[in-house]
C-alpha cells in the first residue's frame, strides 16, 4: 500500500480521488443521455467533492506531480466543463429550441467548452506541482460549473428565459479566461 503515498505512483491517494471524480463525471454524462438530470447533478456534485479532496490530499502528503496536474485538469474538463454544458444543452436547449436558435445554442455551447479547455491548458502551463497561489486569474472551471448549475436551476424554475441562459453561458465562458481575480480558498 506504499504506492498510495508515493508521489511518483499514478495510483497514489490523490490520484485515486481524481479517478473517482472522472468516474462521477462519466456517470453523470450517461444519466444526462437518459434525461435523468437529477442523478446527473448529484454525480457532478460528488465529482466536485472529490476534486476538492484530491488537491488537499496531494498537498498534505506531498503527492503533487506533473501526472496528477494533468489528470486533475482532465477530470475538471469532464466534470466542470462538459457535464454542465451537456446538461444545459440536453435539458434546456434541445427541449425548447429549434432551427436557428438551436444552432446558436450549439455554437455558444462549443464556445464554452473551448473556453473551459483553454483555461485548463493555460492553468497547466502556469502550474508548478505543489504550489498554490492566493488567487486564480479568471474564474476557475469548478466555479464556472456552479454558475452554470445556477443558470440551469433558474431556467428550470422559470426565472430565466432561454435567451438569458444563452447570454449567461457566453458571459461565464468569457469569465473563465478573463483577468478577474478569484480568491483561492
Amino acid at each position: 500500500m506504499k504506492f498510495l503515498y508515493n508521489a511518483s505512483s499514478h495510483f497514489n491517494l490523490a490520484n485515486l480521488f481524481t479517478f473517482v471524480n472522472i468516474t462521477a463525471g462519466l456517470l453523470a454524462t450517461y444519466f444526462i443521455t437518459q434525461n435523468n438530470f437529477f442523478l446527473a447533478i448529484i454525480l457532478a456534485w460528488v465529482g466536485g467533492a472529490f476534486d476538492i479532496f484530491d488537491g488537499k490530499i496531494a498537498r498534505k502528503y506531498k503527492l503533487s506531480n506533473e501526472f496528477g496536474i494533468q489528470l486533475d485538469s482532465f477530470a475538471d474538463f469532464l466534470s466542470f466543463v462538459l457535464v454542465p454544458v451537456f446538461l444545459i444543452f440536453q435539458a434546456i436547449y434541445a427541449t425548447s429550441l429549434s432551427g436557428i436558435e438551436l444552432f446558436f445554442a450549439a455554437i455558444i455551447s462549443i464556445y464554452y467548452v473551448i473556453s473551459g479547455l483553454r483555461r485548463l491548458i493555460q492553468f497547466n502551463i502556469n502550474a508548478d506541482a505543489g504550489e498554490v497561489s492566493n488567487y486564480f486569474t479568471g474564474v476557475p472551471t469548478p466555479l464556472g460549473a456552479i454558475l452554470l448549475w445556477l443558470v440551469y436551476l433558474a431556467s428550470t424554475y422559470g426565472f430565466l428565459p432561454d435567451v438569458g441562459v444563452l447570454v449567461l453561458m457566453v458571459i461565464i465562458g468569457w469569465s473563465l479566461n478573463s483577468k478577474i481575480k478569484v480568491p483561492h480558498p
